[in-house]
């Protein structure tokens, strides 16, 4: 099939995934992201066989993983994760680092690069996968959902960094040297873009925020593909630079324009949810080696142990460290959505497996794993924190005017 017609069937497969969603949703609430990985494992060539992965797919993919990690970076409010809240946040990412790194060496038999792979992966939170269902629940709002973003910043920052240092192809040293100069370019640009100046660029950004100039649009790609292009120019991952791209733009218009950030917001995810990222997703699900999978009984089993593992790594130590004004069920549901995690798993096993670190059936484990952390701990932290608040959980209502569980 060629690009075109891929293209089509995977935009088809998009529009599909929130229909079989709001169709499920009287029985089992399904995240959007398994429908649209499914079903792009369904017309992918390890079963119906219709579509099939090209250059001009790929690259739209990785544009939607990007735009997925900026509004990840975007999320991040540092005004409510600095103190001790932040402090927590990173010892518990280091201690799921050591931990992770530990049991992925006894895993792989010694083999230390096969042991960051899987470490790393064991360690990420994906924030960016449960966000837009969270705030369908009005759950990323108080404290519970600053603790949360504190966390799952952290938890997507880390590996992306540790990626960036470890499995970039050089040394340790000189990979920590370039990731130096990416973050003071970072910040020397963060320094910049916060300087005083005339209030030209709130007031442009009102001025075009509905017609055809979209200045705040326009402006927040070209500081993603900057922040890209710096990313590509000093060797470190594409991740890094989207998550920074995310943080600068959400300064910048939170202080430039805060009267519109909102609405730009808006547009821009209109932009990412609406095509690039379920593109991400689908395309995922294309390349999805169900074969490596199905075919070796070994690589099956190691589907619930990762999952199991990704729970202990990373979900333990953030139970542990969560502060202590937030109650026990809210420290549980606070660590089983720290362990959420896809987009990151699907990038580091796709590295691991670019650069002969992990076998094509430890990837697909691992990914398997984590589609299935997506769809059940979101599901189980929502019920744990609905018995812990029924008050709270009154207040809420499913778009449809049913109670929200």
């Amino acid at each position: 099939m060629s690009s075109q017609g891929t293209l089509l069937l995977i935009t088809a497969m998009a529009v599909l995934a929130p229909v079989l969603v709001y169709a499920t949703a009287p029985r089992i609430r399904v995240p959007l992201v398994i429908f649209e990985i499914a079903l792009g494992i369904l017309v992918g060539p390890d079963v119906l066989g219709w579509a099939h992965s090209d250059t001009v797919i790929d690259t739209l993919s990785d544009l939607g993983l990007s735009m997925l990690l900026f509004l990840a970076g975007y999320e991040i409010d540092f005004s409510a994760i600095r103190g001790d809240t932040l402090r927590r946040a990173l010892r518990s990412w280091m201690v799921s680092l050591a931990v992770g790194l530990g049991l992925a060496a006894s895993l792989s038999g010694g083999d230390l690069w096969a042991a960051v792979v899987v470490a790393t992966a064991l360690t990420s939170t994906t924030l960016g996968t449960v966000l837009p269902m969270l705030r369908d629940r009005g759950e990323m709002k108080g404290r519970f959902g600053a603790v949360l973003s504190a966390f799952g910043a952290v938890g997507e920052f880390g590996p992306v960094v540790a990626v960036a240092l470890l499995l970039s192809g050089r040394r340790p040293a000189e990979s920590a040297v370039l990731l130096a100069v990416f973050g003071a370019v970072t910040a020397a640009a963060v320094f910049w873009a916060l300087r005083p100046r005339p209030r030209w660029f709130g007031r442009l950004t009102a001025l075009t925020l509905r017609n055809s100039a979209q200045f705040a649009v326009r402006w927040v790609m070209l500081v993603l593909a900057a922040m890209l292009a710096l990313a590509q120019v000093l060797g470190l991952d594409a991740l890094l630079g989207a998550f920074a791209a995310g943080v600068l733009a959400r300064l910048v218009l939170r202080r430039e324009a805060p009267d519109s950030s909102d609405e730009v917001l808006g547009k821009v995810e209109a932009m990412g949810f609406g095509f690039l990222v379920p593109l991400f997703y689908v395309v995922t699900g294309i390349e999805f080696d169900l074969d490596a999978l199905l075919g070796d009984p070994v690589a099956l089993l190691l589907v619930p142990v990762f999952l199991v593992l990704v729970v202990a790594v990373r979900g333990l130590p953030v139970y542990l460290l969560a502060p202590r004004d937030l109650g026990r069920a809210d420290r549980v549901a606070l660590a089983l959505l720290s362990s959420t995690c896809l987009p990151l798993v699907v990038a580091i096993t796709t590295i691991g497996v670019d650069q002969g670190l992990i076998g094509s059936d430890r990837a697909a484990s691992l990914v398997g794993a984590a589609m299935l952390s997506v769809l059940l701990l979101p599901l189980i932290a929502g019920r744990l924190r609905a018995r812990g608040h029924p008050a709270e959980r009154a207040g809420r209502k499913r778009p449809d005017g049913s109670e929200a569980w």
